[in-house]
């Protein structure tokens, strides 16, 4: 563990013209009394680190000292690819290889580079998980991680509706959507997604499968992706819209099903309505969505939604209607 510190901390001034002892502590997350202990040890050991004294003092490395300690570990140059998403690597455990990778990459710079990522981070950030969601992460995600990154076989345990099954999975890749996170996983002959949040129970194998080489993660996800949003479009509703109503409808239901009904819409009548047939997850989820659009949609079918849109139009009439102020 000493070791290790030792070596971020001269990693941390090669990168750096000096630090202060309270930057390298809170870099190294140990005292400051400990770092003047760790500097000590270093020049014992011939490091030639040199402390400038007094309120603008700090440490620095003497005579363009370069160490050569500066090669990447598997898993610390896998994480650096990772590294545009930092909630993502915390989920999953690489928070710390990532950092180590980052610091070496750092620290093997030239001089006039080596602020070249903290100004990328200061300009680009991924969000990934999406807006009102708990930001705690599956329990079992850092160990599927680990099989996934190890290439071992895991026997888990997979909860659906009320029932719960052992399946033995050969996993993949993972995927981050929405704030969800998604195991890619071969079981027998066929590629699966399974939700991680719903696994109870996994446990890694000691010997490493041998992955299939034109198996290609964002194409998988893409199809899948595509292939579900299909799948759960199962009821069509059909629409009048005016168009500011065809404009908005994109960004109030499922985009890619909006667009293909527009595109098969037939002209404007002469108010520049066009009427569509809509593909949508359910009427229930239907309603919700195209309550948004409030009097830029009219439901022409089925029936019972279009009643259900009329009451609702009456409501409002009658909370907004001429004599609501008085």
């Amino acid at each position: 563990m000493r070791a290790a510190r030792l070596i971020k901390l001269v990693l941390l001034l090669q990168s750096r013209s000096s630090m202060t002892g309270t930057e390298l502590a809170r870099q190294l997350e140990v005292s400051e009394r400990t770092v003047a202990r760790d500097v000590l040890a270093l020049s014992e050991a011939g490091v030639p680190v040199y402390a400038d004294r007094g309120r603008t003092g700090g440490y620095r490395l003497v005579g363009g000292y370069r160490t050569r300690l500066t090669g990447l570990g598997r898993t610390e140059a896998e994480a650096l690819f990772l590294s545009g998403v930092p909630s993502a690597l915390r989920e999953m455990g690489l928070a710390d290889a990532a950092s180590a990778a980052r610091l070496k990459v750092s620290a093997a710079l030239l001089p006039e580079l080596r602020d070249a990522s903290a100004s990328a981070a200061q300009r680009f950030h991924l969000d990934a998980p999406g807006w009102w969601r708990e930001g705690d992460p599956p329990a079992l995600l850092p160990a599927v991680a680990d099989a996934v990154w190890d290439d071992r076989p895991i026997t888990a345990r997979y909860r659906r509706r009320e029932t719960e099954a052992e399946r033995v999975l050969e996993p993949y890749g993972l995927v981050l959507k929405g704030g969800i996170w998604y195991l890619a996983a071969r079981a027998g002959e066929q590629f699966r997604v399974y939700r991680v949040d719903r696994f109870t129970a996994v446990a890694a194998g000691a010997d490493r499968f041998e992955r299939d080489g034109t198996f290609d993660l964002p194409a998988f996800w893409e199809e899948r992706a595509a292939e579900f949003a299909r799948a759960i479009l199962r009821d069509r509703v059909g629409l009048r819209l005016t168009p500011e109503g065809a404009k908005r409808l994109p960004h109030v239901t499922d985009r890619v099903a909006a667009q293909e009904a527009l595109a098969a819409a037939g002209p404007p009548d002469g108010a520049g309505r066009v009427t569509v047939t809509l593909p949508v997850e359910s009427l229930e989820v239907a309603y919700d969505q195209l309550l948004a659009l409030g009097p830029e949609a009219e439901v022409l079918e089925p029936p019972g939604l279009r009643v259900r849109f009329a009451e609702a139009a009456a409501r409002s009439a009658g909370l907004y209607g001429a004599d609501s102020y008085r």
